[in-house]
């Protein structure tokens, strides 16, 4: 397959990779420990975390690399950058460790704080998906061509509007957001999937939105807002503006809502989550 960005096809290749080097240490009672901000992390996540740095840099060494695995780098650092990767080696380190299959290795290419395009990767069954604005998107099996993917402006006749949600992570603004929509749209379905997943579902036409009114960080997200993006999706800061990855202080992302970019019900979207 010959994508549209030159990067794309070895990125999907070191996505792969690097799930390669996590599955070993899946379901084996691998070793957890806490980081400074009490997020769980394996030996999974650190192997994953040198494969993709020295795949990255031999790729091409004037790009650098933030990875959740190594992001100590100083503000006044990343601030100078103009192209960088934002890598998250093991997306889902909770549902790794519980046995779940729901976690990715996600990869984004970012220039001037938008992405340029993101791989995301699931290590149990060798799928992935890459995709960026203006790129297009697709979903790929080891071994076999990858798809054209797309988002759904409006659920297939008879079925709800699915609304994706996470599993661990809510608050009470999401819960009022949800109430709302179901006031206006109707019986919401919820389909709740772990890591970057829920970007991928709605990028394949699967659900409808993604609203997320809780916490994530940079690393979460990127790679797979280039999948939806490539696929006619969005994703908005609340305030209605395109989210996108500054050189902040705080490497935690604001509140965001993804969707399709033509979705008729957009503005009323907004409008929930701004009350």
């Amino acid at each position: 397959m010959n994508f549209p960005h030159p990067l794309m096809a070895p990125v999907v290749e070191l996505a792969l990779q690097a799930g390669e080097a996590i599955l070993p240490f899946w379901r084996t009672g691998t070793a957890v420990t806490t980081k400074a901000d009490d997020s769980p992390v394996t030996a999974a996540d650190l192997a994953a975390h040198h494969l993709i740095l020295a795949g990255l840099t031999a790729l091409d060494p004037s790009i650098p690399v933030l990875s959740e695995e190594d992001a100590n780098i100083p503000r006044s650092v990343r601030a100078g950058w103009q192209r960088w990767w934002l890598v998250d080696p093991l997306d889902g380190t909770k549902e790794f460790i519980s046995g779940s299959e729901e976690f990715t290795v996600n990869i984004a290419l970012i220039e001037q704080g938008r992405v340029v395009f993101g791989v995301v990767s699931m290590p149990t069954n060798g799928r992935f998906y890459v995709g960026g604005a203006g790129l297009g998107a697709w979903r790929g099996d080891r071994g076999a061509a990858p798809l054209p993917i797309q988002v759904r402006e409006v659920p297939p006749a008879g079925a709800p509007f699915t609304v994706v949600a996470s599993r661990r992570h809510s608050s009470p603004e999401q819960e009022r957001l949800l109430a709302g929509l179901s006031a206006s749209l109707g019986e919401l379905e919820l389909a709740n999937i772990g890591s970057s997943l829920k970007f991928c579902l709605l990028a394949e036409g699967a659900a409808d939105c993604y609203p997320r009114l809780a916490p994530t960080s940079q690393w979460d997200t990127a790679a797979a807002q280039g999948v939806l993006e490539g696929a006619g999706g969005e994703v908005l800061e609340l305030s209605g503006v395109p989210f996108s990855y500054p050189a902040r202080e705080s490497l935690l992302n604001e509140f965001f809502l993804a969707l399709p970019a033509k979705a008729a019900w957009r503005e009323k979207l907004l409008e929930l989550a701004r009350s």
